[in-house]
């Protein structure tokens, strides 16, 4: 295949996984925050559907073809951009695996709930916290991510 190629689908998966995961996020929070339990069930459902179906695919199509990338431009892995990349990457995903195990836990538990007729268990609203707050640190890592994907240097680097 050819650079421009790999470089577009890598922008375009960058496009996506990004996009989910701000989207997914963002109605989430807002449906925890509103507090309808049925509306709390299906977005904790469609935010699984959601990670399966695109975030899964773009993590990990990103570190391949983002190191496809790099190895056709003949760059080592210690350049400084390409180094703190990886890094911040891996600080995501560090951060996304639990999210994942907290978000399939919480859909288990609003669906239990809906069907039950009884109100979410305290045990939801601590994963909820853990949720968001380990939300911070990931999306701030693809932030940089993106950024040093764009620049290609880091800041003071020329």
């Amino acid at each position: 295949m050819s650079y421009t190629l790999i470089k577009t689908l890598h922008i375009l998966s960058m496009v996506l996984l990004f996009g989910t995961g701000l989207g997914s996020a963002f109605y989430k929070w807002m449906a925890d925050r509103n507090g309808q339990l049925a509306h709390i069930a299906v977005t904790n459902r469609h935010v699984v559907l959601a990670d399966w179906w695109f975030t899964t695919p773009t993590v990990i199509f990103q570190p391949l073809s983002g190191l496809w990338l790099v190895g056709q431009l003949g760059l080592p892995l210690s350049t400084p951009w390409v180094a703190v990349s990886l890094g911040l990457y891996v600080l995501a995903g560090a951060c996304w695996l639990p999210v994942v195990w907290l978000q399939i836990r919480m859909r288990d538990l609003a669906g239990q709930a809906l069907a039950g007729g009884h109100e979410l268990p305290p045990r939801y609203w601590r994963m909820a916290r853990a949720w968001f707050w380990l939300g911070i640190p990931a999306f701030c890592a693809m932030v940089l991510v993106v950024a040093l994907m764009v620049f290609k240097h880091l800041p003071g680097e020329f």
